[in-house]
């Protein structure tokens, strides 16, 4: 088999399973991301939930606006005279028709107690918002995680052809050797063991790339078989973050959704809590009604009222005192979870600091350990050539090569993730870098 040939079968066609007749989809981490926000089905709930909570808004705004009505109606009827105890006449009237068309409204002049609910209303639809921002971002960063994991699998793919390629020159200079009567059979042996499984780690690595391809579409609510074109590699982009701790954590209580949906949670059982307190308030309300009624709609005849009302609570059985008891200690409860999110936050912006700087320091080390690994095996192809070393060294130069370069590829993965992770736990997952 010449080299050629080797190198043919170690570079071969994508799968069947990878191609397709569809139009591919040429992706940037950046626009997973946003893809993701935008279709995640997590995030697409979440903002039906949003305007859910924005329609409530518009239901508390009708207990201060004006409702009008107006009615008709038409009846047959008898009247017990008696009933009325009018002096000129007894006994119970003969049936007589009656129309009736009324038009009424009703105006609330002043209510503490319903101002300040619109208020809370309006305070839930922002924290219905943050809710909304905040599995947004989660979804993105799913789907950015899920393309570096193509990524990966894609720069592992290209990892193991060129081993594939290292494996057929090294086969083809033992086989040579072996001819010439240099190197004993073993050595050739020994190459195609080594070059047999370095095939079957490629063709591993073309199934797993396949599989976190399909993966991608999946989160990106792509059709599965729509080929996806990687636009970035491992190495791309920069983080511009804070650089200490402390500004860290100040940047992402200012940025992060999740501390806002929970202050919002917060403002909300307040003015609820203090809602409740102006019901002690009294209210006053106008209203009239205008009535066109006879028996006939030839003999109508109109009336009207205009009413303004004062209501002055008293003593509802201690309804309220409860209520508020109630709202107290939702608020004690509600205060308790943004504790505990602010420091989750904190603690979150503090680990993507940390993981920034030990990811390029990862990187470092496995780029200088892939320098050393090939030039251990350079030396040790010269060895084998000179006739001096068996394959026993080529194989374990070209082991420790195969070892290196997926050593590099995973610390650039871990610098991707953890800058992901970081712009997410500082809540600027939607701004490019």
């Amino acid at each position: 088999m010449t080299r050629f040939a080797l190198l043919l079968l170690a570079v071969a066609p994508l799968s069947a399973a990878a191609q397709d007749s569809a139009a591919p989809v040429a992706l940037t981490l950046e626009q997973a991301i946003t893809r993701g926000r935008a279709h995640g089905i997590t995030a697409a709930l979440a903002r039906l939930n949003d305007r859910v909570a924005q329609a409530r808004i518009t239901q508390r705004r009708a207990d201060l606006l004006p409702a009008v009505g107006v009615s008709a109606n038409w009846s047959r009827k008898t009247l017990n005279l008696d009933e009325f105890g009018i002096p000129i006449a007894t006994g119970v009237t003969d049936p007589f028709s009656l129309w009736n068309f009324q038009v009424r409204a009703s105006e609330t002049l002043f209510d503490a107690s319903a101002l300040t609910r619109l208020r809370a209303a309006k305070d839930s639809a922002l924290a219905s918002g943050a809710d909304a921002r905040a599995v947004g971002e989660l979804a993105g960063a799913q789907a950015g995680l899920a393309y570096l994991r193509a990524v990966s699998a894609s720069e592992t793919v290209r990892a193991r052809e060129a081993d594939s390629a290292v494996a057929g020159d090294l086969l083809g200079q033992a086989r040579q050797l072996v001819e010439a009567g240099v190197s004993p059979a073993i050595d050739a042996t020994r190459s195609e063991v080594q070059f047999a499984s370095v095939r079957t780690q490629l063709e591993v690595a073309r199934n797993q790339r396949d599989r976190t391809l399909l993966d991608l579409a999946r989160t990106l609510d792509l059709p599965a078989g729509t080929p996806i074109l990687l636009a970035d590699s491992l190495g791309a982009g920069s983080t511009a973050l804070p650089g200490t701790p402390d500004a860290a954590v100040q940047f992402a209580l200012e940025h992060r959704a999740e501390v806002a949906a929970e202050r919002g949670r917060a403002r909300v059982i307040e003015r609820t809590l203090a809602a409740i307190g102006y019901e002690y308030l009294p209210s006053l309300a106008v209203g009239g009604q205008y009535v066109q009624s006879g028996r006939t709609l030839g003999t109508l005849e109109g009336t009207w009222l205009v009413q303004a009302g004062l209501s002055v609570p008293l003593f509802d059985g201690f309804r309220r005192p409860a209520r508020q008891q109630e709202q107290a200690l939702r608020l004690e409860a509600q205060r308790l979870r943004l504790h505990d999110t602010e420091q989750q936050v904190a603690t979150e912006a503090r680990q993507a600091l940390l993981d920034l700087s030990s990811a390029a320091h990862q990187v470092e080390l496995a780029g200088e350990r892939l320098r050393l690994a090939e030039r251990e095996l350079a030396q040790a192809r010269e060895r084998f050539g000179a006739g001096v070393a068996g394959s026993v060294e080529t194989t374990q130069a070209q082991g420790g090569l195969v070892a290196a370069r997926d050593a590099l590829i995973q610390a650039r993965v871990n610098a991707a993730v953890a800058r992901v992770s970081a712009r997410r736990a500082l809540g600027v997952l939607d701004q490019a870098q």
